[in-house]
Protein backbone atom coordinates (compact mmCIF):
# COMPACT_ATOMS: atom_id res chain seq x y z
CA UNK A 1 0.00 0.00 0.00
CA UNK A 2 1.32 3.68 -0.39
CA UNK A 3 0.45 7.13 0.96
CA UNK A 4 -2.74 8.29 1.85
CA UNK A 5 -4.39 10.79 -0.22
CA UNK A 6 -6.41 13.78 1.87
CA UNK A 7 -9.58 14.73 -0.37
CA UNK A 8 -11.72 18.09 1.11
CA UNK A 9 -14.85 18.97 0.30
CA UNK A 10 -17.35 20.92 2.17
CA UNK A 11 -20.73 20.30 4.15
CA UNK A 12 -23.13 23.10 5.14
CA UNK A 13 -20.22 25.33 5.44
CA UNK A 14 -18.06 23.03 7.37
CA UNK A 15 -14.59 21.66 5.75
CA UNK A 16 -14.45 17.66 6.14
CA UNK A 17 -11.40 16.22 5.71
CA UNK A 18 -11.66 12.04 3.92
CA UNK A 19 -8.49 10.05 3.65
CA UNK A 20 -7.76 7.01 1.42
CA UNK A 21 -5.45 5.10 0.54
CA UNK A 22 -3.24 5.49 -2.69
CA UNK A 23 -2.01 2.24 -4.27
CA UNK A 24 1.54 1.97 -5.63
CA UNK A 25 3.67 -0.43 -7.09
CA UNK A 26 4.10 -3.29 -5.23
CA UNK A 27 6.51 -3.01 -1.64
CA UNK A 28 7.54 -4.53 1.80
CA UNK A 29 4.61 -4.69 3.85
CA UNK A 30 4.97 -5.96 7.66
CA UNK A 31 1.75 -6.15 10.18
CA UNK A 32 -1.16 -8.23 11.72
CA UNK A 33 -3.35 -7.00 9.30
CA UNK A 34 -3.53 -4.86 5.90
CA UNK A 35 -5.07 -3.49 2.50
CA UNK A 36 -3.41 -3.76 -1.07
CA UNK A 37 -4.53 -3.00 -4.33
CA UNK A 38 -3.19 -2.30 -7.92
CA UNK A 39 -1.24 0.64 -8.70
CA UNK A 40 -3.84 2.79 -9.20
CA UNK A 41 -6.52 1.56 -7.78
CA UNK A 42 -9.99 1.78 -8.41
CA UNK A 43 -8.49 3.39 -11.95
CA UNK A 44 -7.24 1.67 -14.50
CA UNK A 45 -3.78 -0.14 -14.49
CA UNK A 46 -0.92 0.97 -15.98
CA UNK A 47 0.41 -1.28 -19.10
CA UNK A 48 3.95 -3.33 -19.28
CA UNK A 49 4.13 -3.53 -14.86
CA UNK A 50 5.02 -6.10 -12.76
CA UNK A 51 4.63 -5.34 -8.94
CA UNK A 52 5.51 -7.51 -6.31
CA UNK A 53 3.87 -7.67 -2.68
CA UNK A 54 5.77 -9.20 0.01
CA UNK A 55 3.85 -9.59 2.89
CA UNK A 56 4.96 -11.02 6.62
CA UNK A 57 3.09 -11.30 9.84
CA UNK A 58 4.17 -11.93 13.20
CA UNK A 59 6.22 -15.52 13.51
CA UNK A 60 4.12 -18.02 14.55
CA UNK A 61 1.39 -17.32 12.12
CA UNK A 62 -0.02 -17.56 8.72
CA UNK A 63 -0.83 -14.92 5.70
CA UNK A 64 -4.85 -15.27 5.05
CA UNK A 65 -5.26 -13.11 1.68
CA UNK A 66 -9.04 -11.97 0.72
CA UNK A 67 -9.61 -10.87 -2.83
CA UNK A 68 -12.25 -8.05 -2.24
CA UNK A 69 -12.47 -7.26 -5.90
CA UNK A 70 -10.41 -8.48 -9.12
CA UNK A 71 -11.01 -6.75 -13.04
CA UNK A 72 -7.88 -7.78 -14.69
CA UNK A 73 -7.77 -8.48 -18.90
CA UNK A 74 -9.98 -12.21 -19.38
CA UNK A 75 -8.04 -15.26 -20.60
CA UNK A 76 -8.82 -18.77 -19.63
CA UNK A 77 -4.97 -19.32 -19.06
CA UNK A 78 -4.35 -15.50 -17.61
CA UNK A 79 -0.75 -15.32 -19.88
CA UNK A 80 -1.86 -11.27 -20.38
CA UNK A 81 -2.53 -10.06 -17.20
CA UNK A 82 -2.63 -11.77 -13.91
CA UNK A 83 -2.05 -11.91 -10.42
CA UNK A 84 0.33 -14.47 -8.83
CA UNK A 85 -0.03 -15.32 -5.16
CA UNK A 86 2.88 -17.67 -3.53
CA UNK A 87 3.86 -19.23 -0.20
CA UNK A 88 6.46 -17.56 1.28
CA UNK A 89 9.04 -14.63 -0.30
CA UNK A 90 10.52 -16.44 -3.47
CA UNK A 91 8.76 -17.50 -6.35
CA UNK A 92 8.40 -21.18 -4.86
CA UNK A 93 5.10 -22.67 -4.10
CA UNK A 94 2.69 -20.85 -6.56
CA UNK A 95 -0.93 -20.60 -5.01
CA UNK A 96 -2.90 -19.52 -7.36
CA UNK A 97 -2.65 -17.23 -10.74
CA UNK A 98 -6.00 -15.24 -11.32
CA UNK A 99 -7.61 -12.63 -13.85
CA UNK A 100 -10.44 -11.70 -15.38
CA UNK A 101 -13.24 -10.75 -12.41
CA UNK A 102 -13.61 -14.20 -10.70
CA UNK A 103 -13.35 -13.61 -7.25
CA UNK A 104 -10.98 -16.50 -5.70
CA UNK A 105 -11.36 -17.64 -2.31
CA UNK A 106 -9.37 -17.04 0.84
CA UNK A 107 -5.72 -18.35 0.00
CA UNK A 108 -3.77 -19.19 3.02
CA UNK A 109 0.22 -19.46 3.61
CA UNK A 110 1.73 -22.59 5.22
CA UNK A 111 4.33 -19.56 7.52
CA UNK A 112 4.64 -15.72 7.95
CA UNK A 113 5.13 -14.90 4.70
CA UNK A 114 2.99 -14.28 1.27
CA UNK A 115 4.35 -13.19 -2.24
CA UNK A 116 1.85 -11.61 -4.17
CA UNK A 117 2.59 -10.28 -7.88
CA UNK A 118 0.87 -8.35 -10.19
CA UNK A 119 2.29 -8.59 -13.82
CA UNK A 120 0.24 -6.79 -17.03
CA UNK A 121 1.15 -6.55 -20.88
CA UNK A 122 0.56 -3.73 -23.68
CA UNK A 123 -2.86 -4.19 -24.10
CA UNK A 124 -6.09 -4.44 -22.14
CA UNK A 125 -6.89 -3.22 -18.71
CA UNK A 126 -8.95 -2.96 -15.73
CA UNK A 127 -9.39 -1.49 -12.69
CA UNK A 128 -6.98 -4.07 -11.11
CA UNK A 129 -7.73 -5.57 -7.60
CA UNK A 130 -8.29 -4.94 -4.04
CA UNK A 131 -7.54 -7.47 -1.10
CA UNK A 132 -7.34 -7.49 2.94
CA UNK A 133 -4.55 -9.83 4.41
CA UNK A 134 -4.71 -10.63 8.07
CA UNK A 135 -2.64 -12.90 10.37
CA UNK A 136 -4.05 -16.25 11.79
CA UNK A 137 -2.95 -18.76 14.17
CA UNK A 138 -2.03 -22.10 11.52
CA UNK A 139 -4.76 -24.15 12.94
CA UNK A 140 -7.31 -21.23 13.09
CA UNK A 141 -9.38 -21.87 10.06
CA UNK A 142 -10.53 -25.46 12.21
CA UNK A 143 -12.92 -23.05 14.19
CA UNK A 144 -16.49 -23.24 13.10
CA UNK A 145 -17.46 -21.03 9.73
CA UNK A 146 -19.44 -17.97 10.32
CA UNK A 147 -22.38 -17.10 10.30
CA UNK A 148 -24.27 -15.38 7.28
CA UNK A 149 -21.72 -16.02 3.95
CA UNK A 150 -21.79 -17.37 0.70
CA UNK A 151 -18.96 -18.84 -0.76
CA UNK A 152 -18.30 -20.53 -4.74
CA UNK A 153 -15.73 -22.30 -6.80
CA UNK A 154 -15.94 -22.43 -10.13
CA UNK A 155 -13.41 -25.21 -11.68
CA UNK A 156 -12.72 -25.75 -14.86
CA UNK A 157 -10.96 -29.41 -16.36
CA UNK A 158 -9.34 -29.65 -19.29
CA UNK A 159 -11.58 -30.57 -22.54
CA UNK A 160 -12.28 -34.14 -22.39
CA UNK A 161 -12.08 -34.57 -18.94
CA UNK A 162 -14.16 -34.28 -15.87
CA UNK A 163 -14.43 -32.85 -12.22
CA UNK A 164 -14.27 -35.81 -9.12
CA UNK A 165 -14.72 -34.06 -5.53
CA UNK A 166 -14.75 -35.81 -2.49
CA UNK A 167 -15.34 -34.26 0.98
CA UNK A 168 -12.60 -35.52 3.71
CA UNK A 169 -14.46 -33.84 6.24
CA UNK A 170 -17.94 -32.58 6.28
CA UNK A 171 -19.91 -30.81 9.00
CA UNK A 172 -22.95 -28.41 7.90
CA UNK A 173 -26.07 -27.45 10.28
CA UNK A 174 -28.51 -30.40 9.84
CA UNK A 175 -31.76 -29.71 8.44
CA UNK A 176 -33.84 -32.65 6.81
CA UNK A 177 -34.04 -30.54 3.58
CA UNK A 178 -30.67 -28.58 3.75
CA UNK A 179 -32.71 -25.18 4.35
CA UNK A 180 -30.67 -23.37 6.51
CA UNK A 181 -26.57 -24.23 5.74
CA UNK A 182 -25.60 -26.50 2.51
CA UNK A 183 -23.02 -27.17 0.11
CA UNK A 184 -24.54 -27.09 -3.53
CA UNK A 185 -23.38 -28.64 -6.64
CA UNK A 186 -24.12 -27.87 -9.95
CA UNK A 187 -22.84 -29.11 -13.66
CA UNK A 188 -21.68 -26.25 -15.43
CA UNK A 189 -20.29 -22.84 -14.44
CA UNK A 190 -23.24 -21.32 -12.39
CA UNK A 191 -25.93 -21.52 -10.18
CA UNK A 192 -28.68 -23.60 -12.12
CA UNK A 193 -31.24 -25.51 -10.35
CA UNK A 194 -31.89 -27.73 -13.48
CA UNK A 195 -28.22 -28.35 -13.05
CA UNK A 196 -28.27 -29.40 -9.95
CA UNK A 197 -26.64 -32.48 -8.89
CA UNK A 198 -26.74 -32.48 -4.97
CA UNK A 199 -27.59 -30.19 -2.00
CA UNK A 200 -25.69 -31.01 1.32
CA UNK A 201 -25.72 -31.05 5.03
CA UNK A 202 -25.18 -32.84 8.19
CA UNK A 203 -22.14 -34.38 9.11
CA UNK A 204 -21.68 -37.19 7.17
CA UNK A 205 -19.60 -36.36 3.97
CA UNK A 206 -21.43 -37.21 0.92
CA UNK A 207 -20.74 -39.33 -1.85
CA UNK A 208 -17.49 -39.03 -4.35
CA UNK A 209 -19.22 -36.63 -7.08
CA UNK A 210 -18.80 -36.47 -10.83
CA UNK A 211 -19.73 -33.78 -13.27
CA UNK A 212 -20.89 -34.40 -16.53
CA UNK A 213 -19.18 -32.48 -18.20
CA UNK A 214 -15.83 -30.42 -17.67
CA UNK A 215 -17.17 -27.41 -15.35
CA UNK A 216 -18.80 -27.67 -11.71
CA UNK A 217 -19.88 -24.72 -9.66
CA UNK A 218 -19.79 -25.43 -6.16
CA UNK A 219 -21.66 -23.16 -3.63
CA UNK A 220 -21.68 -22.92 0.76
CA UNK A 221 -24.16 -20.70 2.14
CA UNK A 222 -25.00 -19.93 6.06
CA UNK A 223 -27.83 -18.42 7.05
CA UNK A 224 -27.75 -16.23 10.34
CA UNK A 225 -27.99 -18.79 13.02
CA UNK A 226 -25.99 -21.88 13.99
CA UNK A 227 -22.91 -23.05 12.33
CA UNK A 228 -20.57 -25.96 12.81
CA UNK A 229 -17.29 -26.82 11.36
CA UNK A 230 -17.46 -26.35 7.84
CA UNK A 231 -15.85 -28.93 4.95
CA UNK A 232 -12.79 -29.87 3.47
CA UNK A 233 -12.77 -31.06 -0.15
CA UNK A 234 -10.52 -32.19 -2.59
CA UNK A 235 -10.92 -32.05 -6.67
CA UNK A 236 -9.03 -34.31 -9.65
CA UNK A 237 -9.78 -34.56 -12.98
CA UNK A 238 -10.39 -37.80 -14.69
CA UNK A 239 -10.37 -38.66 -18.37
CA UNK A 240 -13.66 -38.64 -19.80
CA UNK A 241 -15.23 -41.85 -20.64
CA UNK A 242 -16.11 -42.42 -24.43
CA UNK A 243 -18.12 -45.22 -26.05
CA UNK A 244 -15.48 -47.92 -27.71
CA UNK A 245 -15.18 -46.96 -31.87
CA UNK A 246 -13.53 -49.17 -34.21
CA UNK A 247 -10.12 -46.85 -33.88
CA UNK A 248 -8.89 -48.19 -30.46
CA UNK A 249 -7.86 -51.63 -32.02
CA UNK A 250 -5.51 -49.70 -34.00
CA UNK A 251 -3.69 -47.84 -31.36
CA UNK A 252 -3.63 -50.12 -28.51
CA UNK A 253 -1.39 -52.93 -29.96
CA UNK A 254 1.71 -50.84 -29.59
CA UNK A 255 1.11 -49.62 -26.22
CA UNK A 256 3.44 -52.76 -24.42
CA UNK A 257 6.42 -51.38 -26.50
CA UNK A 258 5.70 -47.62 -25.81
CA UNK A 259 4.85 -47.80 -22.46
CA UNK A 260 6.34 -50.77 -20.69
CA UNK A 261 10.33 -49.23 -21.11
CA UNK A 262 10.14 -45.33 -20.40
CA UNK A 263 7.35 -45.93 -17.36
CA UNK A 264 10.47 -46.29 -14.87
CA UNK A 265 13.99 -45.79 -14.38
CA UNK A 266 17.08 -48.04 -14.95
CA UNK A 267 20.76 -47.54 -15.66
CA UNK A 268 20.42 -49.03 -19.27
CA UNK A 269 18.08 -46.72 -20.03
CA UNK A 270 20.23 -43.53 -19.37
CA UNK A 271 23.46 -44.94 -20.82
CA UNK A 272 22.20 -44.67 -24.39
CA UNK A 273 23.39 -41.23 -26.31
CA UNK A 274 21.79 -38.24 -25.36
CA UNK A 275 20.36 -36.69 -28.58
CA UNK A 276 16.89 -35.71 -29.53
CA UNK A 277 15.67 -37.05 -32.78
CA UNK A 278 12.84 -36.35 -34.78
CA UNK A 279 10.56 -33.01 -35.41
CA UNK A 280 7.06 -32.20 -33.88
CA UNK A 281 5.08 -33.42 -36.84
CA UNK A 282 6.93 -37.17 -35.88
CA UNK A 283 6.59 -37.60 -32.49
CA UNK A 284 2.72 -35.76 -32.20
CA UNK A 285 0.82 -39.43 -32.47
CA UNK A 286 3.34 -41.33 -30.82
CA UNK A 287 3.06 -39.07 -27.99
CA UNK A 288 0.21 -40.07 -25.17
CA UNK A 289 0.12 -36.27 -24.21
CA UNK A 290 1.47 -32.73 -25.90
CA UNK A 291 1.72 -29.80 -23.79
CA UNK A 292 3.81 -26.81 -23.73
CA UNK A 293 4.55 -25.17 -20.28
CA UNK A 294 6.95 -23.62 -17.97
CA UNK A 295 9.41 -25.43 -15.49
CA UNK A 296 8.59 -24.39 -12.03
CA UNK A 297 10.00 -26.87 -10.00
CA UNK A 298 12.79 -29.28 -10.48
CA UNK A 299 13.71 -31.53 -8.02
CA UNK A 300 16.45 -34.40 -8.45
CA UNK A 301 15.67 -38.07 -6.62
CA UNK A 302 17.97 -40.56 -6.92
CA UNK A 303 18.78 -40.78 -11.21
CA UNK A 304 15.10 -38.80 -12.08
CA UNK A 305 14.27 -35.52 -12.29
CA UNK A 306 10.54 -34.36 -10.61
CA UNK A 307 8.98 -31.71 -12.52
CA UNK A 308 5.87 -29.04 -11.92
CA UNK A 309 4.75 -27.57 -14.86
CA UNK A 310 2.24 -25.03 -15.55
CA UNK A 311 0.74 -24.98 -18.37
CA UNK A 312 0.81 -22.64 -21.26
CA UNK A 313 -1.15 -24.92 -23.30
CA UNK A 314 -2.65 -28.67 -24.18
CA UNK A 315 -2.38 -29.71 -27.71
CA UNK A 316 -3.04 -33.84 -26.50
CA UNK A 317 -4.51 -34.85 -22.97
CA UNK A 318 -3.77 -38.34 -22.84
CA UNK A 319 -4.22 -39.52 -19.82
CA UNK A 320 -2.43 -36.93 -18.14
CA UNK A 321 -3.10 -35.39 -14.73
CA UNK A 322 -3.68 -31.70 -14.62
CA UNK A 323 -4.28 -29.77 -11.54
CA UNK A 324 -5.82 -26.26 -11.41
CA UNK A 325 -6.03 -23.18 -8.84
CA UNK A 326 -8.00 -20.30 -10.65
CA UNK A 327 -7.43 -20.65 -13.92
CA UNK A 328 -3.76 -22.04 -14.01
CA UNK A 329 -3.16 -25.28 -14.77
CA UNK A 330 -0.34 -27.34 -13.93
CA UNK A 331 1.22 -31.21 -14.35
CA UNK A 332 3.70 -33.19 -12.58
CA UNK A 333 6.51 -34.76 -14.78
CA UNK A 334 8.90 -37.28 -14.48
CA UNK A 335 12.33 -36.85 -16.48
CA UNK A 336 13.57 -40.57 -15.77
CA UNK A 337 17.28 -39.88 -16.98
CA UNK A 338 17.34 -36.54 -15.02
CA UNK A 339 20.30 -35.22 -18.06
CA UNK A 340 18.44 -36.34 -20.85
CA UNK A 341 16.20 -34.03 -22.03
CA UNK A 342 17.84 -31.38 -19.70
CA UNK A 343 15.42 -28.87 -18.32
CA UNK A 344 15.48 -25.86 -16.65
CA UNK A 345 13.56 -24.07 -13.98
CA UNK A 346 11.79 -20.89 -15.22
CA UNK A 347 12.40 -22.10 -18.92
CA UNK A 348 9.27 -22.60 -21.57
CA UNK A 349 9.14 -26.06 -23.76
CA UNK A 350 7.39 -28.17 -25.51
CA UNK A 351 6.94 -31.68 -23.85
CA UNK A 352 5.58 -34.92 -25.43
CA UNK A 353 5.05 -38.35 -23.41
CA UNK A 354 3.60 -40.79 -22.17
CA UNK A 355 1.40 -40.73 -18.69
CA UNK A 356 1.12 -43.59 -16.29
CA UNK A 357 -1.72 -45.39 -14.82
CA UNK A 358 -1.75 -42.66 -12.22
CA UNK A 359 -1.38 -39.80 -14.39
CA UNK A 360 2.18 -38.87 -14.21
CA UNK A 361 3.76 -38.01 -17.12
CA UNK A 362 6.84 -39.86 -17.75
CA UNK A 363 9.80 -38.53 -20.16
CA UNK A 364 12.25 -41.02 -21.34
CA UNK A 365 15.37 -40.28 -23.37
CA UNK A 366 13.46 -41.18 -27.03
CA UNK A 367 10.21 -38.82 -25.95
CA UNK A 368 10.45 -35.18 -27.84
CA UNK A 369 11.04 -32.26 -25.39
CA UNK A 370 12.41 -28.79 -26.93
CA UNK A 371 12.28 -25.61 -26.17
CA UNK A 372 9.19 -23.75 -26.89
CA UNK A 373 9.13 -20.55 -28.48
CA UNK A 374 5.91 -18.03 -30.24
CA UNK A 375 6.93 -19.52 -33.90
CA UNK A 376 6.45 -23.42 -32.89
CA UNK A 377 2.33 -21.94 -31.95
CA UNK A 378 1.58 -22.17 -35.65
CA UNK A 379 3.33 -25.72 -36.15
CA UNK A 380 1.30 -27.14 -32.55
CA UNK A 381 -2.15 -25.56 -33.68
CA UNK A 382 -2.04 -27.35 -36.99
CA UNK A 383 -1.02 -30.67 -34.93
CA UNK A 384 -4.22 -30.31 -32.86
CA UNK A 385 -6.57 -30.56 -35.65
CA UNK A 386 -4.40 -33.59 -37.13
CA UNK A 387 -5.88 -37.30 -36.58
CA UNK A 388 -3.18 -39.71 -35.73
Amino acid sequence: MGCIRTVEFFVNDYLILVSRPTFTCGGNITGESGVIGSQGYPGVYPPNTKCVWRLTVPEGKVVVLSFRSIDLESDNLCRYDYVDVYNGHTNGQRLGRFCGTFRPGALVSTGNKMLVQMVSDANTAGSGFLAVYSAAHPHEREKDYPAGVTCSWHIVAPRNQIIEVKFEKFDVERDNYCRYDYVAIFNGGEINDAKRIGKYCGDSPPAPVFSEGNQLFIQFLSDLSLTADGFIGHYKFRPKKFPTTTMPPTTTTPLPTTRATPLKYSAALCQQKCRRTGTLESHYCSSNFVITGTVITAVTRGGSMYATISIINVYKEGNLAIQQAGKTMSTKIVILCKKCPFIRRGLNYIIMGQADEEGRGKIAPHHFVMAFKAKNQKSLNVLKTKRC
